[in-house]
């Protein structure tokens, strides 16, 4: 058990997605969607737009940098939104618990291990075709 000194960390011998846990992964999700926010626009106030306008790849590499940030709040939203609904932490496959872990290294995640891996295996065939 923690204390008021010691950060909480999830643990695996509480319920799955109790009220701490749940508050747990919203803030840290909250926390990473500010952080790309802030990213966002630093990139916006600070860069100078003649200078990056002078090469195609430095444009390139900016707008899937964009991209892929506003694909990712995207995820956090969806993610901060299947809280709300008590839908997260559960895989969307087999509606079992994805596991604290993989949570931890990855809020966003969707899918238990063994269903992303059956995901990829699917892929890697259809595009191996």
């Amino acid at each position: 058990m923690s204390t008021a000194t010691e950060p909480y960390h999830p643990s695996e011998s509480e319920p799955f997605m109790n009220k701490r846990q749940k508050e747990y992964f919203r803030t840290k999700l909250n926390e990473s969607k500010g952080t790309l926010l802030s990213l966002q626009k630093e990139n916006i106030n600070h860069a100078d737009l003649a200078d990056r306008a002078s090469s195609e790849s430095e444009r390139s590499i900016e707008l899937r940098s964009r991209d892929r940030q506003r694909k990712l709040i995207a995820k956090i939203d969806s993610a901060l939104s299947r809280i709300n609904e008590g839908s997260y932490g559960y895989c969307e496959d087999t509606n079992e618990p994805i596991g604290l872990n993989r949570l931890i290294a990855r809020p966003i995640a969707t899918l238990s291990i063994e269903a992303q891996e059956r995901h990829e295996r699917r892929e890697k065939v259809y595009r191996d075709e």
